[in-house]
């Protein structure tokens, strides 16, 4: 893919200032273009993934088998053959597992109990119902192939608008609905909105499920220590770290019994490998039970049949708009399909984004009611962007609609209801507290410099010759960190009570410097890829006067040993306001102790030391200076020097919680993440009448997610987002049949772009450095993810003069508009 990048500081009348914004750190490295620390290593071939690191002696391996039924009664599991096998040291059933762990928890109080092997009955093809353990994978699968299974098939549900329906098959009997929870909010007036209404525009939009494949499957190495009966596990788990607790109660031990490892490197996460955790108590018990090591890799026939996927989710969204456009209040219904189990910390998509479900726009009345469903499919959990490509296929189709139906400009539409720029901080009608930005400047921008006309003049050409082609826009709000309390929005006020308010995100990092002067750094985000050692170094760089070639960042995580809390992980976009802030903390401690002891040795304040150059010296007279390894060394060598009330050593470790990140209100009002970056898209699409594909001409991309770090660390992160959210758009889309069988198990069938269908990307960037962090810094990782599908789908929509597109758009679908529109034309 090419990419086409400038910032907007190359534009005239353009570049940001800091000053109207608060100050924001800047430094030598910070907020430059370094190199990457990661990249020599994985592109040589020496990153170190969790399948390459050494394992115990005696490690055993296990294979899991796992049921072809969508639904049916375990009656009965006979393993006498395969247990005869030379090598084979266990085969593990539900049974086993019931008695030695207790359920997952959930977060709705629901009986739909979930154990790591399928307990009595399945309910999605691919679940877990056995574990066979061998001296290597060859014997363990020979092995399966020996379990003989019986099984009572039942009716499957697959469909969630069937699913709710009444006197339909149950997923969980016990509860008596598959409809396992319902909430309705109200902020504002919306009847009054609605009444007063010009009109009213209706939309129904259809979110596929899918996932974005990393290319490392789940990998889990583990111990059980009978000495203290603890567990020692190394597992390619990327958080939250709030699934830690769950893990342990389902292993019926405290957590510090508990000590969960990741490796050096990662290949990739997106989301996905937060739903490792059911395997990591799995392979925990079957180490337990056989006595020795246990070690699991899942394969990619496993990985696309049930590791995890992003939900599915049914919008019905009506708005009441003025003639003008303007969009007075919305109604949303939202129903979201999270497979035959809710696992920890689901329903995260459909409530991460839930202070935020108006966008960039300044709608004051919303009423929405989030309503979720249980089918027979693999359980889903996070994908990059969670909650935002969901929300803004609905909203943004809407906006696109809006245009249509009231023969408006559908950038016009956009503009007449964007937040002002005055207006930041800003409240959203559901709580959340959006902390800078200039929307209406970045889309004059992105459209600017030839651009948007280029696209007209390119539409007119083609549809002149009797092409198809579109344009299509999309303004989305990128939240970045979340408020770890946004879930509990699930619950209604009293039982938000009973339990007591939950909230806030805490970020940890750990800054140490050795007896000779060595820096390194330990943080709370286990490596996926992202680049953060470097971003990491950039940042203690800067505070300590050094280079980041200086500074040592090790990520691996320990959680018997390193710092973490429940906020911890690899997601949610929380590195850039969470702990890369809370690096720049720690780094300041060092400094600061770092300059009280060179104050005494240069005979000055500790007001007038300055860090630079790798040296500490007086800013008065910069010739007094001592290596910065020398005052550092003080510290371990000599603390007898050290000026009174210091301690010896240097190793500093913050924790950042900033206080925005509040509970819930008793109206239902939660400000669901830190800081929120804006992402305005704009495409032009054509599609080939004889194949029927979508071919993308042209795409720009405005980001302002504050300051930037890394700039190309960063435009690296957008090209990614960007690349999945074209999956989702034309790609990619887990398919069941009616029976629940599933029909998307190898990539030939589960289509993903290559490199060949990705098109030319124009990145602009502005910064509006957010006032609620030290850094200014926003997350940007995600935001293509949430802009891509939908701007596509509008672009699509423009060329066929079609209301419904679903995703993804396939050249059948294709088609199927096509003979759509054909009809229509001929009525």
């Amino acid at each position: 893919m090419n990419t086409i990048s400038a910032r907007a500081d190359q534009e005239p009348h353009v570049a940001e200032s800091d000053a109207a914004h608060g100050s924001t750190v800047a430094g030598e490295h910070v907020g430059r273009s370094v190199l990457r620390k990661e990249d020599e290593a994985l592109l040589t071939g020496a990153g170190r993934y969790a399948d390459d690191l050494a394992v115990p002696a005696g490690t055993l391996v296990g294979h899991v088998l796992r049921s072809p039924h969508p639904h049916a009664h375990i009656v009965k599991i006979d393993a006498s053959a395969a247990l005869q096998m030379e090598g084979v040291y266990a085969v593990i059933t539900g049974d086993d597992i019931a008695k030695l762990s207790d359920p997952f928890l959930v977060a709705v109080k629901e009986p739909i109990p979930q154990w790591s092997l399928a307990v009595e009955r399945v309910r999605f093809v691919g679940e877990p119902v056995a574990l066979i353990i061998a001296v290597d994978r060859y014997v363990a699968e020979d092995a399966a192939e020996c379990v003989e299974i019986e099984y009572d098939a039942l009716p499957a549900i697959v469909d969630p608008r069937e699913a709710v329906r009444p006197d339909v098959t149950l997923v969980h009997e016990a509860v008596g609905s598959n409809e396992l929870s319902r909430r309705d909010f109200t902020y504002g007036d919306p009847d009054r909105a609605f009444a007063e209404a010009d009109r009213v525009i209706r939309l129904e939009v259809d979110f596929p499920r899918h996932s974005y494949t990393p290319m490392e499957c789940f990998v889990v190495v583990a111990d059980y220590r009978r000495a203290d009966q603890s567990y020692d596990v190394l597992a390619n788990f990327q958080g939250p770290f709030s699934a830690h607790p769950v893990m342990s109660r389902a292993l019926r031990i405290a957590g510090s019994k508990l000590r969960l490892r990741t490796p050096p490197d990662s290949g990739g996460s997106f989301g996905v490998k937060l739903s490792v955790f059911p395997f990591i108590v799995l392979m925990a018990l079957a180490s337990r039970i056989v006595g020795r090591p246990v070690k699991w890799v899942e394969d990619r026939l496993e990985h696309l049949l049930a590791a995890s996927t992003g939900p599915n989710r049914i919008t019905k969204v009506e708005a009441a708009v003025m003639s003008d456009g303007r969009i007075t209040g919305l109604r949303l219904d939202q129903l979201e399909d999270y497979g035959a189990f809710l696992r920890a910390p689901m329903p995260g998509p459909l409530y991460r984004m839930h202070g935020a479900l108006t966008g960039a726009y300044d709608i004051r009345n919303l009423a929405v009611a989030n309503r979720i469903v249980l089918t027979n499919k693999a359980p889903a959990a996070l994908n990059r962007g969670f909650g935002g490509p969901q929300i803004y296929l609905a909203l943004e189709r809407m906006v696109q609609r809006i245009a249509v139906e009231l023969a408006l400009d559908p950038l016009d539409v956009i503009r007449r209801n964007l937040i002002p720029a005055q207006a930041f901080p800003y409240r959203t009608a559901a709580g959340a507290l959006y902390d800078s930005g200039d929307y209406p400047r970045a889309i004059e921008i992105a459209t600017g410099g030839d651009r948007l006309s280029t696209l007209r003049r390119r539409r007119d050409e083609a549809r002149a010759a009797g092409r198809l082609y579109g344009i299509g826009f999309a303004a989305v709000v990128e939240p970045g960190m979340s408020n770890m309390g946004y879930l509990s929005t699930l619950l209604p006020l009293a039982a938000r009570e009973r339990s007591g308010p939950k909230n806030g995100a805490v970020s940890m990092a750990t800054v140490n410097i050795d007896p000779l002067g060595a820096v390194s750094v330990t943080a709370d985000v286990p490596s996926q890829g992202q680049g953060h050692m470097t971003v990491l170094s950039q940042i203690v760089a800067d505070a300590l006067g050094l280079t980041p070639d200086d500074v040592v960042v090790n990520l691996e995580m320990d959680t018997q040993k390193d710092q973490w809390s429940i906020a911890s992980g690899n997601y949610s976009c929380r590195f850039s306001p969470g702990t890369a802030v809370a690096a720049h903390l720690a780094a300041g401690k060092i400094r600061d102790k770092l300059r009280h002891i060179g104050a005494k040795q240069l005979n000055v304040l500790p007001d007038d030391v300055v860090l630079a150059g790798g040296k500490v010296s007086s800013r008065s007279n910069p010739d007094n200076a001592i290596a910065f390894g020398r005052v550092a060394g003080t510290a371990h060598w000599s603390p007898v020097m050290l000026p009174d009330g210091l301690e010896p050593g240097l190793r500093e470790t913050a924790v950042w919680s900033p206080p925005q990140l509040e509970p819930p209100t008793s109206a239902d009002e939660i400000n669901t993440s830190l800081t929120y970056g804006f992402v305005f898209d704009m495409c032009g699409i054509e599609i080939d009448p004889m194949t029927f594909q979508v071919r993308v001409d042209k795409y720009v991309s405005m980001h302002d997610a504050g300051k930037l770090l890394n700039p190309m660390i960063a435009e690296g992160q957008i090209r990614g987002a960007f690349v999945q959210g074209l999956a989702t758009a034309l790609y990619e889309e887990f398919v069941y049949d009616e029976s629940g069988g599933f029909l998307t198990g190898t990539f030939a069938d589960y289509v993903i772009p290559t490199a060949c269908e990705v098109p030319e990307l124009e990145i602009i960037h502005m910064e509006s450095p957010s006032p609620f962090t030290p850094l200014g810094a926003k997350g940007l990782a995600e935001g293509n993810c949430m802009s891509v599908p939908v701007c596509i789908a509008n672009a699509i929509a423009d060329a066929l003069g079609v209301k419904d597109v679903r995703l993804p758009v396939t050249p059948r679908r294709v088609h199927e508009l096509l003979l759509g529109a054909d009809a229509g034309d001929a009525a």
